[in-house]
């Protein structure tokens, strides 16, 4: 007879305490961080991703984001808020859903409905479709009557849905779009940069995509778009419309060492951008956001959504963490 009052739900790990030695370990004090902070979803992601966790925890915790139209909303992106579905949340659902190894099947079939629905002409996704409704979102992320394709967007949802072999009517054309905007960008934002090598990485045409990759190399180094010695941080400019002190490193170009931008850095300008993020953890543990700071809770939000990201750029370098 099967043993009654059993909890079907997975086990609650015992706090970091209990299993780590050093408790100012790295990882021990990234976790105090997103246990007093980070909402559930980041603090599923980050007992997946550091504590051997469930992914369905992690794909429970998501569902609450999700509306009737397949999208995602109710600020998945802490600086979008508001209940409505836009194509910036439901990028972010499917790299959760990446994260965990569930992007596919019926999943990604939903999503890929969803992205047709709110495509431009050409294909493309924007960053945001405009809304009535008035609600509060970040002034840097544009909300347009009539919103372009975006690479931005575009972008690391093609290269993940590729990378993760899921055949849809919507990519075809979506792939088009990033393969023109990634091999036209001249004077380029270095966030459209981060989201071209996020498509390239999972192209299908790798040798297409490393050719467009080691060009887009050669504009990061010409246009000094990436700090290459930290130690002289005032000595590079600071892109346009970013926040003071909103730089960008070798490590957000190439956040795994597979990455196609990781040529692009020597070993010696890699290591100095990993020590700088392994330096970067404050004192209540958290990774900081240098983002330009418009509200309380979106940037406590974010912050526990980078503080997961650089834990896991660290480890995918080697970097010891416990």
């Amino acid at each position: 007879m099967a043993e009654t009052g059993a909890s079907p739900l997975p086990a609650i790990p015992p706090p970091a305490a209990d299993r780590a030695r050093d408790s100012r370990s790295p990882l021990a004090r990234a976790e105090r961080f997103v246990w007093l902070t980070a909402r559930v979803l980041e603090q599923r992601l980050f007992a997946y991703h550091f504590r051997g966790g469930n992914p369905d925890p992690v794909e429970a915790a998501l569902e609450a984001y999700r509306n009737e139209d397949g999208g995602y909303g109710h600020a998945l992106d802490p600086d979008l808020r508001g209940p409505v579905s836009q194509p910036l949340h439901t990028a972010c659902a499917l790299r959760v859903l990446d994260a965990v190894g569930r992007c596919g099947g019926q999943r990604a079939e939903r999503v890929c409905r969803y992205l047709t629905s709110v495509s431009t002409p050409d294909g493309a996704l924007p960053v945001t479709r405009a809304s009535r409704d008035g609600y509060p979102a970040a002034p840097f992320v544009p909300v347009d009557a009539d919103p372009p394709g975006a690479l931005l967007v575009t972008g690391p949802v093609v290269g993940l849905l590729h990378r993760n072999e899921v055949w849809h009517a919507w990519l075809f054309r979506a792939t088009d779009f990033c393969w023109q905007a990634a091999e036209s960008l001249v004077s380029p934002h270095p966030y459209e940069i981060e989201a071209a090598v996020a498509f390239l990485d999972g192209a299908p045409d790798r040798t297409r995509a490393r050719a467009a990759a080691d060009r887009l190399g050669r504009l990061v180094h010409e246009r000094r778009l990436a700090v290459l010695d930290p130690a002289g941080l005032g000595t590079y400019p600071v892109p346009p419309d970013h926040a003071p002190g909103e730089y960008h490193f070798p490590h957000d170009y190439a956040r795994d060492p597979r990455s196609l931008a990781r040529a692009w850095f020597t070993d010696e300008e890699m290591t100095r951008s990993l020590d700088f993020l392994a330096a970067e953890q404050e004192d209540d543990g958290g990774w900081p956001v240098r983002r330009r700071r418009w509200a309380p809770v979106p940037a406590l939000e974010v912050r526990a959504r980078v503080t997961l990201d650089a834990l896991r750029t660290l480890r995918a370098y080697g970097r010891p963490l416990a």
